[in-house]
Formats: structure tokens, C-alpha cells, sequence
């Protein structure tokens, strides 16, 4: 299959694959995916029509990569680095990844959480480049047309939004397409998927934000969110014009409404395979925290019980997630649900109460708090923590500093070394800062979060802050998926990466006191996640690859996309 219709790899002398090229000068290095700049060699200037098009001096990558960073150091704020890396990749994709590659764990915070969300608030301020697919009521009818424009003929990945519910600050209309464009950066410097196959989409099915359809400069459509029918047919017309073009694309949902995230995900996900990283992704890697601090206290997760504070859909996601470890670990379902208690805005969630649908598979039955007291209607956090003898807090409210000292004291009450991951992203939305986390707990807390802190100082101690970032599992899981062609995202593959996770952190940092890896190791642990969940593809018999090999620990490494120049010729 041809890779686009501007060029095409194939193999050339040596196995080493050489890019041919469908057009030369300098449309040639406005096409970011073949723009090598300074790195063209003599004879490849003279071939593709670019001598005298760039400057004398012939650069190496590695050369390359040094000059924009002094760039992306010079820039004075986040949201400025942010513009400049991006800025980057418009103009030469392979050294944005090299760029990367060199300085993930500086960088991510850049790229993906915290400093994205800023940049999807003023995406519309910031716009320079067209990326991805933009899908809105204005095309969606001819959404097969519009797929049909874009340039990668082999899409394998792709993320795709609809702006309702992004990190921890809601609905941002068009905006939330930097969400895709950054998660897919991950996928390729962390997961290894080339960027020559992934896609991000924007659904705009519009917005109820009044400030942006008043803005001028707001690049989305100007009226409210379609809902129900209307909502439905939108994603059935993108969906069935992915199939025809592209049929063994895996999709990421991602910051869709809780509204919509469930329904959309159990509609598509044994038709196209497809998940929700904001539902399996989150549950996944809170669940790998969880055995990983369960390993450090050298107790079992069936030892533990679990107060969920916040039930969006990371947080029904998350208590599905703990059931399921438990379950695994040997716990009946009924003994599982009984020890995972999940709260929302009003308190507990509990069957009797009235509740959207998709709280009550997660929601305890009556008998649970029958000798409780509590003073409302339902328990409250801190009631919850108190009468269920809580050894495990998780946060995804959003609400910033809604773990206090006093839940704080009271989760140690309960247990020596309680676990509290202060989860909601982005930093700003963070339930508690770690620092006061451990001098509430005297140091004795395991304690991690959603988004980046630095190292807490503690008494002449130094605790590790683990983040846990969902990249810790997506870009595994997605790239396991497109290894093996599964036909779908199973629980299985879902729970495989989870546990990958957490036996990769528990092999490599627990002696050092850490429940997740650092970021510089995302890679190593993306591809141990990836191993894993072929495996478990495998056992359930979606893996449609054929002649997988035995090996599947050198195969991803084999197959994992590096960020190098291939040799260029034109195509005659």
C-alpha cells in the first residue's frame, strides 16, 4: 500500500527502507513528514529540486535537535514552550520526535498534562496549522469525503474528541482537538506507533460554552452540542467513514461527556476496536498504583477497601477497575463491590438513590451503611472514610484541595500507611498537594498524583511523587492492539495492561519507594504493557495478526518506531 499520495516508504539496499517522494522543491519541505531541512544531503538537494532552497551547511539530527532546543529553552513560559515544540513539528515532524525522544520527561509536561490544558483554553488565540480530521454539523454529511482527503492511507491509531469534558475544565468546543494532537505525540515518542499511521479527530458537535460562540475568534461551529438522536447519527456517520477507508484503525475516545463516553464505548467497541482512556485508561493505571502500594506495604489488594472520590467517568471507570483486581486477586464480585465505595457531589453513591445510569453498576447496596449514622441524606467523604475503615483514597473530583487534613488524619486512623493518589488533572484541579499529604501522615502515606510534583523534602527524607499518568498505559495498549490487529479492546487487554504496569514498577522502583515508573522510563514501560496485552489478545481471540512471532519481547522492540531520517529520492 502506497503511504500517501505525497510519498511512499519502501525497502531499499541494506533493509534500510528509503522514502520516495511523489513531488520535489519546496512543496517538498512544507510536507512535515518528508521536510528533512539542513539534513538533506548534497545528492538529495540536487534530485528533489532543493539546491539553493536551503542553507550551505549539512546538519545531522542529532545536530538538528541540538538548535531547537536551545530554542525550546529560550522560550520564557509553558505555554511558549508549548507553541515552540509545536511549531516544530509543523515544519519538521521527525525532528519534533527525535526533539522528544531526547527530553520526554522535560517535555511532557509540555505536550501533554499540565501545559495542554492552557492550550486548548486559548487554542483558537493560538491556531497557526491545520492538523488531524475536524468534523463538525457544517461536513459531517460528507464525512466520507473528507476522510478520503487525508494524506496517510494506513491510519492505525487514532485519538478522537468531541471537547465535552477535557481534563479537569469541561466543555472547550473545537479546542480540545490539541487534546488528540498531543496524546498522539505519546503514542509515537512513548508507544512507539509511527506517526506515518495516526490520526487525530475533531468531533465539533458545537458547544454550551455562550463566551466561545460570542468569541470572534473561536474556530468552531457557533451554536449548542447536539444530544441524543442528533449526537448519535454524528458519531454513526464518522465511524462508518472510518471503516470504509480505514478498517483495522484502533480508536481512542477521549474527553467525551460522561453523558456520551459510556454509551459511545459500549455501542462501538466489539463493532471497531476502540476504547475510552478516560474510562479503561484511568482505571488501569490507578488500579497498577494501587498493587503497586499494596507490594510496598506487602499486603494484598484484597485487604484493601477503596473510597473513590469523584464518579465521572474516570471514576466509575477506576471503581470498575478496583472491582476487577480484586476479583483476579481472589474476591467474589459481591465481596469486590463491597469494597469499593465511590462518591459524587451528594455523598455515596447508593442503589436507592436516584442517580444517572451508569453510576449504579458502581453504586453499594443499601445493607453496606445499614449500621452507619451520618448526618445527610447520604454519607460524606469523610463519613464514608471513617465508617468503612478506608485504607485507600483515590481522587478524580477535580476539585482542588478536597483532601484536607482531617481526611488525611482520618484515611491513617485506618491504616499505618494509607494510599492516597490525589488524581484529577491538571495540577490546578489536584486534590491535595502530596507535600501536605506526607507532613499530615508524618511521611507514612503512599502517596501519587495526576499530575507532575517534584520530590517532597521531608524530615531529611526525599519521597518520589509517582504521577499517575495515564500515558503509562495508553500508548502500550494502543500499540499492542495495532501489533496484533485486534478485531477489539478487550476487559482483558484493558486489566493485562494494568497489571504489566504494575509488575514492570514493582521489577525496576519499588525497592526505591516509588508505585509508578519515572517518565524517563515510559518507553520501557510501554513496551512491556504492549507484550502483555498481546498476549492477553491472544488468550481471548481477537489477535488477528498473522504469523505472530513467539518472541513478543523482541518483536516490540523490533517494531517500535524510531525517530530517524530515511533516504529520500524522488520518484520517477
Amino acid at each position: 500500500m502506497q503511504t500517501s499520495a505525497y510519498f511512499d516508504i519502501q525497502p531499499g539496499p541494506a533493509e534500510q527502507p528509503v522514502m520516495e517522494v511523489y513531488l520535489d522543491g519546496v512543496a517538498l519541505l512544507r510536507l512535515v513528514l518528508t521536510n528533512k531541512g539542513t539534513a538533506f544531503t548534497a545528492e538529495e538537494r540536487v534530485d528533489l529540486g532543493l539546491d539553493g532552497l536551503l542553507p550551505p551547511q549539512i546538519n545531522t539530527l542529532e545536530q538538528q535537535v541540538a538548535r531547537v532546543y536551545r530554542g525550546f529553552k529560550v522560550a520564557h513560559t509553558p505555554i511558549e514552550q508549548y507553541q515552540y515544540l509545536r511549531a516544530v513539528q509543523e515544519r519538521q515532524e521527525i525532528l519534533f520526535y527525535a526533539l522528544l525522544d531526547r527530553y520526554l520527561e522535560e517535555m511532557l509536561p509540555i505536550v501533554y498534562t499540565p501545559t495542554v490544558g492552557q492550550a486548548v483554553q486559548e487554542f483558537s488565540a493560538l491556531y497557526q496549522s491545520p492538523r488531524g480530521i475536524s468534523l463538525s454539523s457544517a461536513n459531517i454529511d460528507r464525512a466520507d469525503a473528507a476522510v478520503a482527503s487525508y494524506p496517510l492511507n494506513d491510519v492505525r491509531m487514532m485519538v478522537v474528541t468531541d471537547s465535552s469534558a477535557i481534563l479537569g475544565i469541561g466543555d472547550q468546543g473545537y479546542g480540545g482537538l490539541a487534546i488528540p494532537i498531543g496524546k498522539l505525540a505519546l503514542y509515537t515518542v512513548a508507544g512507539g506507533v509511527s506517526p506515518f499511521h495516526t490520526m487525530p479527530v475533531a468531533l465539533d458537535v458545537g458547544t454550551e460554552r455562550v463566551d466561545l460562540i460570542d468569541d470572534p475568534t473561536y474556530l468552531g461551529v457557533r451554536h449548542n452540542r447536539l444530544t441524543g438522536d442528533e449526537y448519535d447519527a454524528f458519531i454513526e456517520k464518522f465511524v462508518s467513514a472510518v471503516e470504509k477507508r480505514w478498517p483495522r484503525a484502533v480508536i481512542q475516545w477521549e474527553d467525551l461527556s460522561k453523558e456520551s463516553a459510556f454509551r459511545v464505548l459500549e455501542r462501538y467497541r466489539t463493532r471497531i476496536p476502540s476504547f475510552n482512556d478516560d474510562i479503561q485508561g484511568t482505571g488501569a493505571v490507578a488500579l497498577a498504583g494501587v498493587l503497586g502500594a499494596c507490594a510496598l506495604k506487602e499486603e494484598s489488594i484484597t485487604e484493601q477497601t477503596v473510597v473513590i472520590h469523584g464518579a465521572g467517568a474516570g471514576g466509575a471507570g477506576v471503581a470498575w477497575a478496583m472491582r476487577q483486581g480484586m476479583m483476579r486477586a481472589g474476591l467474589s464480585e459481591e465481596e469486590a463491590a463491597a469494597r469499593v465505595l465511590v462518591i459524587d457531589s451528594r455523598g455515596l453513591l447508593v442503589s436507592t438513590r436516584e442517580m444517572e445510569a451508569y453510576k449504579l453498576p458502581v453504586a453499594q447496596a443499601p445493607e453496606r451503611i445499614a449500621e452507619w449514622s451520618f448526618a445527610g441524606t447520604a454519607p460524606d467523604l469523610l463519613e464514608t472514610i471513617t465508617q468503612s475503615g478506608a485504607t485507600v483514597l483515590l481522587g478524580l473530583s477535580g476539585r482542588q484541595g478536597a483532601f484536607g487534613k482531617d481526611v488525611a488524619v482520618a484515611m491513617q486512623a485506618n491504616a499505618e500507611r494509607p494510599t492516597i493518589f490525589a488524581m484529577s488533572n491538571p495540577t490546578s484541579a489536584s486534590e491535595a498537594h502530596p507535600g501536605d499529604i506526607l507532613r499530615w501522615t508524618h511521611g507514612k502515606a503512599i502517596v501519587a498524583t495526576g499530575s507532575p510534583f517534584d520530590p517532597v523534602e521531608l524530615n531529611g527524607k526525599t519521597y518520589p511523587i509517582g504521577q499517575g499518568n495515564n500515558a503509562f498505559i495508553f500508548p502500550g495498549l494502543g500499540f499492542g492492539a495495532v501489533l496484533c490487529a485486534a478485531s477489539q479492546i478487550t476487559d482483558g487487554m484493558v486489566l493485562a495492561a494494568s497489571e504489566a504496569l504494575a509488575d514492570f514498577t514493582r521489577e525496576h522502583y519499588l525497592r526505591d519507594g516509588r508505585v509508578y515508573p519515572p517518565v524517563s522510563d515510559l518507553q520501557s514501560a510501554s513496551k512491556a504493557v504492549a507484550v502483555r496485552v498481546i498476549q492477553q489478545a491472544r488468550a481471548d481471540g481477537v489477535a488477528k495478526g498473522a504469523d505472530l512471532p513467539e518472541d513478543l519481547k523482541r518483536f516490540v522492540d523490533d517494531q517500535f518506531w524510531e525517530a530517524k531520517y530515511l533516504p529520500v529520492r524522488r520518484k520517477r
